[in-house]
């Protein structure tokens, strides 16, 4: 059986249970076996179905909006209630199942405002829903047009899409400003390269994003930032930010060797320091290495950064630059040489630490999901418009990722719901014992 045919399937199955519920209801039985005579399918059985709730529904808000019900004139007489029905006006919303008639009630007073379908409104809020999780999947406006179109017979302008998805505007700002913990004994941080229209022009822009591991071993992402022009200044701006909405101290951050940063994490936490990333050390030394030589080159940098401390790591690095490997290739010996006092940090942590903070690949993994959603799109038409889509981006892959975890067990399923922050850090107990009791008066505070 065809996937198609399998949801026409399981829909009937669906709206044939919603219709057993509903014949109860002697009011909505008739209107329900019509709809049953006429529809060709399941649906326009859920479409008019779907006009028949809403009906229904506005009625019973009049109802209740009047004091009485319809058709009851003994109610209607008394002088305690001078409104009244004033007839209907005819509306037509865009839904999931695609256009539905319906019609308003009225009151002479004009008092009325309708809950279920508020005025102006013309679309129900799972059209939206729909749109917001089309454009979070990877879609531009112009695709969710074609596509609802095609698919449900809803014609939506671009800008309409465009509107409807700036309503998660406020929850991304609610987002961006929350407040943090007070301490994060890790913290991750690496950009993705996105192209952006400022001035006319569509510019490369590099948006950042912060990974925050806490006391616990969860991930959290602190924020999204966009900068056109990378330095001292835009870190400064970075790091204020982060510890204005609550963090007053940082154990590491690790980064890519990010320009400027250090600099920045040391005015605003004193007691911090600033690790590069070992895996973009390895890659950087390997770019112009042939394709041959890659596996012994990596050899000799696996000596590098797992020797014991800073003297062995040192005199690894001098064998390796005599051999004649390092007399080939001196710029992979020069890539380890200018980043060595950002790396040698690193090698005074004990093994299990390690492997915590010697590579930004968990962040990684999420700026190489978010660049396969954003392939299609060209470019962004604002820094707003791409931290809005991103956000949205973020939470669809983490709705993905927190159901897949519900899946294998390794979390409950009543907790696959939509998240910004990731899993449980590999090891974290183990790295964090190792931490706290090789630096007892930096955790003891928070432990």
């Amino acid at each position: 059986m065809s996937v198609v045919s399998k949801k026409n399937r399981n829909d009937a199955e669906r709206v044939a249970e919603i219709s057993r519920k509903l014949m109860e209801n002697p009011e909505m039985a008739e209107v329900i076996q019509e709809l049953g005579r006429s529809a060709t399918d399941a649906n326009d059985l859920a479409r008019g179905l779907l006009q028949a709730f809403i009906n229904a529904g506005l009625n019973a808000e009049l109802d209740a909006h009047l004091g009485y019900e319809h058709g009851d004139r003994s109610a209607k007489a008394v002088e305690e209630q001078p409104n009244s029905r004033n007839g209907f006006y005819p509306k037509t919303v865009s839904s999931t199942f695609g256009p539905v008639d319906i019609s308003v009630p009225r009151d002479r007073n004009g008092t009325f405002i309708p809950q279920m379908v508020p005025r102006g409104a013309r679309r129900l809020t799972d059209l939206d829903d729909m749109i917001i999780s089309l454009y979070a999947g990877g879609m531009t406006t112009r695709d969710i047009e074609y596509h609802l179109k095609s698919t449900i017979g809803v014609q939506l302008s671009p800008d309409t899409i465009s509107a409807v998805t700036d309503a998660v505007l406020d929850e991304v700002l609610a987002w961006q400003n929350r407040q943090l913990d007070e301490f994060y004994p890790v913290i991750f941080l690496d950009a993705l390269q996105v192209k952006i229209r400022d001035g006319g022009r569509v510019t490369n822009k590099a948006v950042y994003m912060a990974v925050g591991v806490d006391m616990d071993g969860i991930k959290h992402i602190l924020g999204l930032w966009v900068s056109a022009n990378e330095g001292a200044a835009f870190w400064s701006t970075v790091c204020a930010e982060i510890a204005n909405r609550g963090v007053r101290d940082v154990f590491i951050v690790c980064c890519d060797g990010l320009k400027g940063l250090p600099e920045a994490v040391e005015a605003t936490w004193p007691n911090s320091m600033v690790q590069t990333c070992v895996v973009h050390l390895i890659r950087a030394a390997n770019r112009w290495v042939s394709h041959k030589d890659r596996k012994e080159v990596s050899a000799h940098l696996r000596s590098i950064y797992t020797a014991a401390n800073a003297e062995e790591a040192l005199t690894k690095l001098e064998k390796f630059e005599a051999s004649e490997l390092g007399q080939r290739y001196p710029q992979s010996v020069k890539v380890w040489r200018d980043a060595w006092d950002r790396f040698i940090p690193f090698l005074q942590f004990p093994p299990m630490a390690r492997k915590v903070i010697y590579t930004t690949n968990s962040i990684e993994s999420m700026n190489n999901e978010l660049r396969k959603a954003t392939r299609n799109r060209g470019h962004f038409p604002s820094d707003s418009s791409a931290i809005k889509t991103l956000w949205l981006m973020i939470c669809n892959i983490e709705d993905r990722r927190a159901n897949r975890r519900a899946k294998e067990g390794k979390k409950a399923a009543s907790s696959a719901k939509r998240l910004v922050e990731g899993t449980r850090t590999t090891n974290w107990n183990q790295a964090i014992n190792q931490l706290a009791v090789a630096y007892p008066d930096r955790f003891a505070p928070y432990l």
